[in-house]
């Protein structure tokens, strides 16, 4: 299937999408979620990182004052 054939099929117009421009939209759509998936993990670990960061500095200071008197 062309990409012309692709990029002018819509799904509001009543007509059904071929088995081959099924696939293709589902396949698509699937790239688009792994990617989107990968971001948010790598966001989320992101911020973990920066927030055990925060977390061991916040320690490492209230140890040394008690420590330190």
């Amino acid at each position: 299937m062309s990409e012309q054939e692709m990029n002018s099929y819509r799904f509001g117009t009543g007509q059904e999408p071929t088995d081959e421009m099924l696939e293709q939209i589902m396949k698509e759509v699937a790239e688009e979620a792994r990617e989107s998936n990968k971001k948010a993990s790598d966001a989320h670990f992101e911020q973990m990182r920066h927030n055990i960061a925060k977390n061991r500095a916040m320690w490492a200071e209230r140890i040394n004052n008690i420590i330190n008197g």
